[in-house]
């Protein structure tokens, strides 16, 4: 149990609070790889914008990580 269940439910909990800290202009990677700013959070999904003009809808579980949260990305773009 310590060494197999329990690392994957702490993997889990800290994913799902990940996706619940979601915010529009976030930097993340999909689990497919593709790199994006989120646009639109929805219920189940967000849209992704992935380069000028072109945006996709991604359920929020494919979203594997945020690379730069809103704040930072604002101060980059200064």
């Amino acid at each position: 149990y310590l060494l197999l269940i329990r690392p994957q439910q702490v993997r889990q909990k800290r994913h799902q609070e990940m996706l619940r800290r979601l915010q529009v202009n976030d930097q993340v990677v999909t689990v497919g790889g593709i790199l994006g700013s989120i646009v639109k959070i929805k219920d189940d999904s967000v849209v992704v914008r992935v380069a000028d003009n072109v945006r996709i809808e991604v359920l929020k579980s494919a979203i594997a990580q945020v690379t730069k949260k809103a704040e930072s990305a604002a101060e980059d773009a200064k």
